[in-house]
């Protein structure tokens, strides 16, 4: 049963006591119907910040326990700072918005053979890449998704496929899913792009079905996004929870980079940062795009409807077959809201407002940067 908390000030000899516990029903882990979102407001995880002699830093995806009233953040840290890991926290927030974020964990995230993972130059072909985490309450897993790595150059090859691995709470490896061929790394221009693959990920309302989203497109599927449309898509997949197989894979169609970079042969993207379920065969899709020369990041949310899409399993998007991509509808752009907006990865529902209305919370991936925020956003669902 989650509790609304409200921290105790203290000033010199006077104590003042803010209080007030509201408790809420209790929930699904899973909360659908997604009409309307309302910012409430924000809360920064300061830069350099250290827990338990680790550096926190580059939260890519975060996920929330309603039962014990906890959250999960993952860190993309290739365990250059620290050994991969994953934090737990709380988040202290009323209707005006976010008063803090406790950390109250952190774990190592383990190979099968109960070590951490290496970085790339203890072991290259082992390095992981941590994107996304959810919690399966019906087993008591987590799982995280590793976009992998894909260097190939005169000097040097790496190949190492992406991953949907399955853990215990404490990080320990149980098991990994089954990718497809069409998902692993290849040397010649086939299958995904480096640093454009298992972005986010989520399950639906049952914790049957697990959807997987490639941030960019893969070769085979046509060009990344740019300032001009060029009908870029990429593929959300659909896996089965029992057997770990991929069941089916959908196009999804991205929208143009949001703004041209400065110069404007410098780096600019637009890609799918994140996915979560929200009931009746739809997932909420986070676009995020980020041009040189222009610090803020432009978020976008879409409702995508998967009810008419076609199964593109066995199709190359770039030979222009007849497929329906996902349907999609603007929920919300983060420009018209006139806060800023950073590098957002990761977003869940959380717990219930005071007025018993659904709360989305979104964080930002700071690439352990002082120049970039780890920001935490409260939204109120409607």
């Amino acid at each position: 049963m989650p509790y609304f908390k409200f921290r105790i000030f203290l000033f010199s000899i006077v104590v003042l006591i803010c209080c007030s516990c509201t408790s809420t029903k209790k929930l699904n882990q899973v909360q659908p119907n997604v009409d309307n979102i309302k910012y409430l407001g924000g809360y920064e995880i300061p830069y350099n910040f250290s827990y338990k002699n680790t550096l926190v830093g580059g939260l890519s995806g975060i996920d929330y326990d309603f039962k014990n009233n906890l959250f999960y953040l993952i860190s993309d840290d290739r365990s250059e700072k620290n050994a991969a890991r994953f934090y737990t926290a709380e988040l202290f927030f009323t209707q005006q918005g976010i008063d803090s974020l406790i950390f109250t964990n952190v774990h190592h995230l383990l190979q099968a053979d109960g070590k951490p993972y290496p970085d790339s130059k203890q072991d290259r072909f082992k390095t992981p890449d941590p994107e996304a985490i959810r919690y399966n309450p019906n087993t008591g897993h987590l799982i995280w998704s590793s976009e992998g790595e894909r260097i190939v150059n005169m000097q040097d090859t790496v190949l190492n496929d992406p991953a949907i691995i399955m853990i215990q709470p404490d990080g320990k490896y149980v098991d990994r899913f089954i990718i497809p061929d069409n998902l692993k790394m290849q040397s010649t221009e086939n299958g995904p792009r480096r640093n454009g693959v298992f972005e986010g990920i989520s399950y639906n309302e049952n914790f049957k079905t697990l959807y997987v989203n490639v941030e960019e497109p893969l070769y085979e599927d046509g060009p990344k996004a740019d300032v001009a449309d060029h009908n870029t898509f990429i593929r959300i997949l659909k896996f089965n929870v029992a057997n770990k197989k991929c069941t089916a894979q959908y196009a999804y169609k991205l929208e143009p980079v949001a703004y041209e970079a400065k110069p404007e042969t410098a780096f600019k993207v637009n890609g799918v940062s994140e996915i979560l379920y929200i009931g009746n065969n739809k997932l909420l899709v986070m676009e995020r795009s980020f041009s040189t020369g222009r610090i803020p990041c432009t978020i976008k949310l879409f409702i995508a409807d998967f009810e008419d899409a076609t199964d593109i399993s066995l199709l190359s998007l770039k030979d222009k077959p007849y497929f329906k991509a996902v349907k999609k509808t603007l929920l919300l752009n983060m420009d018209s809201l006139g806060i800023y907006t950073d590098n957002i990865e990761g977003v869940t529902f959380g717990p219930l407002l005071p007025n018993g209305h659904k709360t989305l919370i979104f964080i930002a991936d700071n690439n352990f940067s002082a120049l970039e925020k780890a920001q935490v956003l409260l939204f109120e669902v409607f």
